[in-house]
């Protein structure tokens, strides 16, 4: 299946780029290796060699047209690497990332259909300096792992906390200021197995010289959802106070009667070509799964990381992050040994080098 996906992938890159004459077309991409060192509490450490720990490495493609009547038109794909094996990052989906075709007017919006980012994603990664990725990334307490709201409603199927498959967005245009969107997909069938769900969501913020705020709510069904929707609220914030950016978030998960609740306090300070930051998230965990109450499996987080900027392409970077969890939680730095005790710790850091195209 790999390889139909990937033979198939090859096969729209060649048609695409045979066509770069006649429309605008650009073929892009990042790679980013980093060597890793995890220690989990209890089962040691493991050193390894990791793909997309400063920004996913990927390939991609975009094109556009200008249309009269100042109307556009275009697509962007984008297919996930595992570069440090050269194989795909999803064994399931070629353009995993991304797969959309949109048409937008500079005064009424934009209109886009496919495979995309919901509303709560956008609002959250807008404030995590390390971009969802790496030892210190916040994605980590957005797993299926644990037993809670993410668990109940997806199980250890594709969830739709990051992205989710057809559907229909609706992208305000900027009106001084304040930006937003409507999200919708159909779900299909709501087959869980297969990562469909019906989602509905919004999303709405305001940006400023130094300031930005923004909001997003939506909910889902599949057919694992069957005592109600699984909700997800969020929201963010961020103030520029000099050369250092100040931010922070809130996004909470419910679906029956468990819920989790995520805080980010975070910083990022550009220096020339360099870049320091840090955060501190913290997974608070309620409510119960089934009879089982998960009250007081909570996690915090810390990370600090630096970036040296080469270029506008290359980047050398450092990161350093840990986890603490309470009670039965193990949430873990990805790339560690299996075998984490409960409530213990899961410390790890990281070098890498990004090359962007």
């Amino acid at each position: 299946m790999n390889h139909k996906l990937l033979a198939a992938g090859l096969f729209t890159l060649a048609t695409l780029t045979s066509a770069q004459a006649q429309s605008t077309l650009t073929f892009y991409g990042i790679a980013d290796l980093a060597l890793r060192n995890v220690n989990n509490q209890g089962v040691g450490s493991l050193q390894s060699e990791v793909s997309g720990s400063a920004s996913t490495s990927r390939v991609g493609l975009r094109g556009s047209q200008v249309l009269p009547d100042g109307l556009s038109a275009g697509f962007n794909f984008e297919h996930g690497l595992a570069a440090d094996s050269g194989t795909e990052a999803s064994a399931t989906k070629f353009w995993d990332r991304r797969a959309v075709v949109m048409v937008a007017s500079k005064t009424l919006g934009e209109l886009r259909l496919g495979r995309d980012f919901v509303p709560t994603y956008t609002v959250w990664t807008r404030y995590d300096p390390f971009s969802y990725v790496g030892v210190a990334r916040s994605a980590d307490f957005f797993t299926a792992t644990p037993a809670g709201p993410i668990k109940s409603a997806f199980a250890a199927n594709d969830n739709t906390t990051v992205r989710a498959d057809n559907t229909v967005q609706y992208l305000m245009p900027a009106l001084g200021g304040v930006e937003g969107g409507l999200l919708f997909a159909p779900g299909e069938g709501n087959d869980a197995t297969a990562g469909r769900a019906k989602v509905a969501g919004l999303r709405l913020g305001y940006a400023a010289p130094g300031l930005h705020v923004s909001a997003a709510t939506q909910s889902s069904q599949n057919s694992l959802t069957t005592v109600g929707k699984f909700k997800d609220v969020a929201l963010g914030a961020s103030v520029d106070v000099g050369p250092v950016r100040l931010s922070g978030a809130w996004r909470q998960l419910k679906y029956d009667q468990s819920k989790q609740t995520n805080l980010m306090i975070a910083a990022l300070g550009t220096f020339g070509k360099h870049q320091v930051k840090a955060s501190m998230v913290k997974a608070n965990m309620s409510g119960q799964v089934g009879a089982t109450s998960i009250e007081a499996d909570d996690a915090s987080k810390f990370g600090v990381g630096y970036v040296f900027n080469l270029s506008k392409e290359a980047s050398m970077y450092a990161s350093l992050a840990r986890i603490s969890n309470d009670g039965a939680a193990k949430f873990s730095i990805p790339g560690g040994r299996a075998g984490l005790v409960a409530g213990g710790t899961s410390t790890g850091y990281e070098a890498g080098i990004t090359y962007r195209f």
